[in-house]
């Protein structure tokens, strides 16, 4: 009869201590898994989705879903249209990212309510009424960047002679070259049309300085994410630090995932 006691009391611990492993391993596999798995990436003037190749490789190796917009950039409400377009396809809340004028786009279209939180990546952050042509004069042009005038259809490039240096100073030459060979114009007119949205006032933001920016001051960027209170990251990249420093920007976006 004791050995039998025993033996059941022995069992009850062994079964006790299985529930508490159990129980053990789901809170941890609860507290490893995010809390949004949809992100949505926009990029900014003079590129196109393709510079997220790097950011969206390590996403989804971690278990991210991840889809990106390919911006029109003939007006602040078609990027913005475009943008929503693919926000409204997810199944779920969704992690905003935008790069440069990106920043912009998602001011404004984070106010879908599928969107959890926004991350802005050497972006704009303007608020309502302000344009992004107010930020591109809040401080002195670096002379490494420069914009052709608008052409005959209103488009305007990165002057392709200081494209390597004012855009992507820490990528190669070559690298530089292709990128500055296949930019995407974007109309003059997006940067003096105002948002009339402002996703950041409600919702959690990250700002990432890229702190050898050329094309938009890093301290305009700082001052943006400053008074936004958003949560900073500075980062020794140039505008593009998203493809230089592809491991850092998807932190920073995991991080947004997780909160």
């Amino acid at each position: 009869m004791k050995q039998q006691t025993t033996t059941r009391n022995r069992n009850t611990w062994l079964m006790a201590l299985l529930l508490l492993s159990t129980l053990f391993i789901m809170a941890s596999a609860k507290a490893e898994t995010p809390k949004v798995k949809n992100i949505v990436l926009v990029h900014g003037a003079f590129a196109d989705g393709s510079g997220w190749k790097g950011v969206y490789d390590i996403l989804t190796r971690k278990g991210y879903h991840v889809t990106i917009v390919q911006n029109p950039l003939t007006s602040l409400k078609a990027d913005v249209d475009a943008t929503n377009s693919v926000i409204n396809a997810q199944d779920g809340p969704v992690v905003l990212a935008g790069h440069s004028w990106g920043g912009t786009v998602i001011t404004e279209a984070g106010v879908n309510r599928k969107v959890a939180s926004l991350v802005y990546v050497a972006a704009f952050m303007p608020d309502k009424g302000e344009s992004a042509g107010k930020w591109v004069g809040a401080a002195p042009a670096a002379p490494e960047a420069g914009f052709t005038a608008p052409d005959q259809f209103g488009f305007v490039y990165f002057d392709p002679a200081k494209f390597h240096g004012g855009f992507a100073g820490d990528l190669s030459k070559a690298q530089s070259d292709f990128m500055c060979a296949s930019q995407v114009p974007i109309a003059g007119k997006c940067f003096e049309e105002p948002v009339q949205n402002v996703a950041w006032k409600t919702k959690p933001s990250y700002g990432i300085v890229a702190k050898s920016d050329k094309a938009l001051n890093p301290g305009t960027e700082r001052t943006m994410y400053t008074r936004a209170n958003a949560h900073i990251t500075e980062l020794e990249g140039s505008h593009v630090v998203f493809i230089s420093h592809a491991d850092e920007v998807a932190k920073v976006i995991m991080a947004a995932a997780a909160n």
